[in-house]
């Protein structure tokens, strides 16, 4: 494994100045917060959730959306052409008790 895959084990320190003018909205988030250690680990969850939201966007999920079925009344037909479309299915005649 080379030096450039392999994960660090070691902690990494930052130190750095911010200005509101910046980055007004990181700013205003992190200035409410208390200075110290509360501070320094809300910038940790905002940095964890935007590294999520970034994988995220880049690797949609897949979103399967459900079939449809025939209404009662209404038997699906595996025939080409001889289904009815689905919104005739909808709009039918009220279903009654």
């Amino acid at each position: 494994m080379s030096d450039d895959t392999k994960p660090s084990t070691l902690p990494i320190t930052l130190r750095f100045e911010l200005e509101r003018t910046d980055n007004p909205l990181l700013y205003d988030d992190l200035i409410r917060v208390k200075k110290g250690a509360k501070r320094v680990n809300r910038l940790r969850t905002l940095a964890h959730h935007g590294l999520i939201a970034e994988q995220q966007r880049s690797n949609p999920p897949v979103i399967q959306m459900p079939q449809a079925t025939a209404l009662p009344g209404n038997p699906p037909s595996d025939a080409p052409g001889e289904a009815e479309p689905i919104t005739n299915q909808l709009f039918a005649a009220p279903l009654v008790d």
